[in-house]
């Protein structure tokens, strides 16, 4: 367990990296973290608690996990699911995380339908974000995720956490609605409070069209309102940014 560390390089005090040479090698890596963390907490507390994210990166990643060379290295049964954010639309919609990653190949793995927690943020999306942070605080009295699974949006933003939105202020709720004025559409996000607090927080941003951001996020000037992406990560809790040659060349 814990081989994964070897190739992570250290960048501040609240954040580390892993560069793969190629979009392959980066996913292979995701993918063989996501099961050593998760045996990992297994063996520590009889469940493993993951928060995932939409996106490419993390599809390609439940794409390999739900292969037959992968899907027995974990005892699904006690994946406790949850997701980091989601948009104001029906489980069904192509729009959805929910949907996207079940279609990717988790609907393919055999974990227990009530230890599967999506956002509902189809109706009444205020409402169902307070409870969805009820639903946290009950499930995980330690209100802390095993593996936090987060991207980045060519602004600066990750999970539904978008530039000058409401939520970046949040700091006791684990989860709220977030009015996005950008897209004129409510979401559903987890917030700082529930990020930071995970034992692995992980950032991907794989291809050339992420190399702008992510260099701007990592090297740029510290200004959260404007680059949501730069809050996540402390010195107790750092945040691994996941990223593939092309998406690291401008570093």
């Amino acid at each position: 367990m814990d081989k994964w560390k070897e190739s992570i390089q250290g960048f501040d005090k609240r954040r580390g990296l892993f560069i793969g040479e190629t979009l392959e090698e980066t996913i292979k890596f995701c993918v063989e973290q996501f099961i050593d963390i998760g045996q990992k907490a297994i063996k520590d507390h009889n469940f493993f608690a993951v928060a995932i994210s939409g996106g490419q990166t993390p599809n390609a990643i439940f794409r390999q996990l739900s292969e037959d060379k992968n899907k027995n290295k974990l005892d699904w049964s006690k994946v406790l699911l949850f997701w980091s954010d989601e948009r104001a639309v029906s489980p069904d919609d192509p729009e959805s995380n929910y949907h996207n990653a079940m279609e990717a190949g988790l609907n393919k793995l055999p974990m227990l339908p009530d230890h599967i927690f999506r956002m509902v943020g189809e109706k009444d999306i205020e409402e169902n974000g307070a409870a969805y942070d009820a639903l946290i605080r009950y499930v995980l009295p330690t209100l802390q995720f095993d593996l936090m699974m987060l991207g980045i949006g060519e602004d600066g933003h990750t999970a539904s956490l978008f530039p000058k939105s409401h939520a970046l202020c949040a700091v006791v709720k684990l989860a709220v609605a977030n009015y996005v004025s950008q897209k004129n559409t409510w979401r559903m996000t987890l917030t700082y409070e529930a990020i930071n607090h995970a034992s692995q927080i992980n950032i991907y941003a794989l291809g050339k069209n992420k190399a702008e951001i992510v260099a701007k996020a990592l090297t740029g000037p510290y200004d959260p309102d404007e680059f949501p992406v730069q809050k996540v990560g402390t010195p107790s809790h750092k945040a691994l940014w996941i990223l593939d040659k092309d998406a690291a060349a401008k570093l």
